[in-house]
């Protein structure tokens, strides 16, 4: 389990930290991303991570695409899998906006 995993509170998100070794995690949804937003993003860089520990893993990424707009992701990761799911993600954001959970029912939620 890495360092940063071990510093998460159960059922708590961490603070927003600078990505060290999760562009990889990102880049695994950009297709899924593309097809659900559109146009292809100019860019596709994770500029903030945040992560919870459920039975899994969330991520909630804050990700420059491009001409100073942001998109902000969420993925989870199923105990036992390596494979993200995209799980919802919020478009038109800024760099200063927060790195909030989505909430169910938010713009492109895909839970039921």
């Amino acid at each position: 389990m890495s360092d940063v995993v071990k510093r998460v509170i159960p059922g708590g998100y961490s603070d927003p930290r600078q990505p060290i070794n999760d562009q990889n995690i990102l880049d695994k949804v950009k297709e899924e991303y593309k097809k659900r937003t559109g146009p292809n993003p100019r860019k596709f860089l994770a500029v903030l991570v945040r992560i919870q520990v459920v039975n899994g893993l969330h991520y909630l990424f804050k990700v420059d695409v491009g001409d100073g707009t942001y998109s902000h992701l969420k993925l989870y990761i199923p105990s036992g899998s390596i494979e993200p799911e995209l799980v919802g993600f919020l478009l038109n954001k800024t760099l200063d906006d927060d790195l909030e959970d989505l909430k169910h029912g938010d713009e492109n939620d895909t839970r039921q």
